[in-house]
């Protein structure tokens, strides 16, 4: 017991009492007190607050970082990308403050929606999920194929010049296959959650509309697709949300909403 209280000393440290820990088999670890306030190493006991100092400095948002090295949620990286540039475009297309040239959104859409979003997708191939894989590259291909439209070196609207009707045309045409794509991956989320499957629906509208402005030259139709695209982002920030808060970092957890009972 004395020897117990010694190490409970508040003035121990790590640093100072690496001898304690030398010849002591590495065998039982465990958590104790009320509040996890110790740390049982063998039949000693230290204090937690110990363990936290000698991790100080490390890029975890956790006291004690796990031990094994895995591979993080990629999803939660890629969902933030999706969002926050669907978000700055949606805003556009909704025409929020007057703002109606989209040219602000090239540097999200090739650097974040593009490059960040595809590289999620890619790290989602490594963790074996098909799904997310498809989603995640494809959409950033089509946040890069998007911005292209918008560079002069692709030569898509000097293609189209004194052509603007076949510009919008062409431009409905990729929208509509992107429609179809949507709809495709919502179908494969109607046994998964409320959120997850609220994303791809909200997104499917927001392509139709866009895709019905374009091919009809109807501002008032590309404005709602702007605001369905602006319910979209905040749908796909909250998914991204609940890929990254847990009970250990947060308060506020992410309730599954699941579609199908689960036995």
């Amino acid at each position: 017991m004395a020897q117990n209280r010694r190490h409970l000393n508040d003035n121990s440290s790590l640093d100072s009492s690496q001898d304690t820990f030398k010849g002591l088999p590495v065998g039982s670890i465990r958590l104790s007190g009320e509040t996890n306030e110790y740390v049982i190493v063998g039949d000693k006991k230290y204090p937690t607050h110990e363990f936290m100092r000698a991790f100080g400095g490390m890029l975890f948002n956790q006291p004690i970082p796990p031990q094994a090295w895995n591979f993080g949620n990629p999803a939660s990286l890629g969902l933030s990308a999706f969002a926050m540039t669907t978000f700055v475009l949606s805003m556009v297309n909704a025409g929020v403050l007057n703002i109606h040239k989209p040219q602000i959104v090239l540097g999200l859409s090739c650097f974040y929606g593009g490059a960040v979003q595809f590289a999620a997708g890619i790290w989602e191939f490594f963790l074996g999920n098909t799904f997310g894989s498809v989603a995640l590259t494809l959409y950033g291909a089509f946040w890069l194929a998007y911005s292209s439209l918008f560079f002069e070196a692709f030569g898509v609207a000097a293609a189209y010049k004194g052509h603007e009707d076949q510009m919008r045309n062409a431009i409905g045409f990729f929208l509509l296959g992107w429609t179809l794509f949507s709809f495709m991956l919502f179908l494969v989320t109607l046994k998964s959650t409320v959120p997850f499957m609220s994303l791809f629906i909200t997104l499917v509208i927001t392509f139709i509309f866009l895709t019905s402005g374009e091919l009809a030259n109807n501002k008032t139709l590309t404005k709602v697709g702007g605001i369905f695209g602006i319910i979209t982002s905040f749908i796909a920030w909250y998914n991204a949300w609940a890929g990254v808060a847990t009970r250990q970092n947060s308060y506020f957890t992410y309730y599954q909403m699941p579609l199908v009972k689960r036995d």
